[in-house]
């Protein structure tokens, strides 16, 4: 087996931490498919609260995953895009969302097996 190194070790659990958050992977698809408005990425992302929307937003545009223009029109107009850097996510996120879609029955019928092994001990 091969060792890895702290630093691989680091660098994979910074990765996992910067893309673990279900609010960051639905925004990198939703700004797959091309520039949008504050607005209609707080329509398109059912669930997602206003001020999380806006803390997913910055984190992204802090880590270089999106980028941010503001229009000086009233009122305000903002538009987030993927950067080149963001749009590197969307090719592993899509895999493991198709990892999902063909295996999570299974995850589940496990838990089930689990839940009824464990209530029967």
């Amino acid at each position: 087996m091969e060792e890895t190194s702290g630093s691989d070790r680091l660098g994979a659990q910074l990765a996992l931490e910067l893309i673990s958050d279900k609010w960051t992977i639905l925004l990198i698809h939703a700004l797959k498919r091309g520039t949008k408005r504050y607005s209609e990425l707080q329509r398109e992302i059912e669930g997602i609260s206003q001020r999380m929307l806006i803390f997913t937003l910055r984190n992204m545009e802090r880590d270089g995953l999106i980028t941010r223009k503001v229009y000086p029109v009233v009122p305000p107009k903002t538009e987030y895009t993927l950067t080149p850097l963001g749009e590197t996510l969307w090719e592993p996120l899509h895999n493991l969302c198709l990892w999902a879609d063909r295996y999570f029955d299974q995850v589940l019928e496990c838990r089930r097996r689990h839940e009824i092994a464990k209530a029967n001990e």
